[in-house]
């Protein structure tokens, strides 16, 4: 006989045997239900930075092949309001983005350095083209702020509720880089991020009117 049996007079009972065993299991169960919401929480915390979501996670493909007529939009953006058809006569590079998206985060740094060099002779643009915003609750006007903030965009950064330019212009990732010339045709497309040096030479080509890559020299 033990300690805890003399002080208790006794072996346990079958009560006290049942009774432990359930609170054993009881234990197991609560902390395999902590393990799950945990591992949930990564998921959904991962998610949102990125780390799931990827350039081939945007939800869909419009038709915008090299050459044809680009399709007109208008917007409200931080650097004022622009309209595609008053933009004749300066190429004009389009970002469709994501606020959550790691490789358009990534990409605001080059495109405001583009901006600085080239805004008097091409016009750089950037729309959201997500429904949801950083924090998983629906994209609105502060989720596009906060990135222009957090991330440094010096560029005009345009919030589309409709995901009216989305549609028009997602290649099926974030961001999805468009290169519109002079002359409103498309000259180049790129899903995903695209090098500093593959934007340079084609918007220097487009101003100068030479022939762009239309993959911005990315291979695939």
């Amino acid at each position: 006989m033990n300690r805890a049996e003399r002080r208790r007079g006794g072996p346990p009972s079958r009560a006290e045997l049942d009774a432990s065993i359930k609170r054993r299991r009881l234990i197991i169960y609560i902390s395999l239900a902590v393990i799950a919401v945990l591992m949930i929480a990564a998921v959904v915390i991962a998610n949102r930075n990125g780390e799931v979501k990827t350039a081939s996670d945007a939800p869909t493909y419009a038709q915008i092949p090299i050459g044809s007529q680009a399709p007109a939009f208008a917007v409200s953006s931080t650097g004022g309001p622009f309209d595609l058809s008053a933009a004749r006569g300066k190429p004009t590079l389009l970002e469709v983005f994501a606020t959550w998206c790691q490789h358009c985060q990534r990409e605001a740094p080059i495109l405001s350095k583009l901006h600085d060099s080239y805004k008097a002779q091409a016009n750089i643009i950037g729309v959201s083209g997500s429904a949801t915003g950083m924090d998983t609750g629906p994209e609105s006007q502060a989720d596009v702020i906060s990135f222009t903030q957090k991330y440094g965009a010096r560029y005009p950064v345009a919030f589309d509720g409709a995901m009216d330019v989305a549609k028009k212009y997602l290649q099926g990732g974030f961001p999805t880089i468009v290169l519109i010339g002079k002359d409103g045709r498309i000259l180049a497309v790129g899903s995903g991020e695209v090098p500093v040096d593959g934007l340079q030479k084609a918007i220097l080509n487009a101003i100068a009117g030479k022939p762009v890559d239309p993959t911005f020299g990315v291979k695939s």
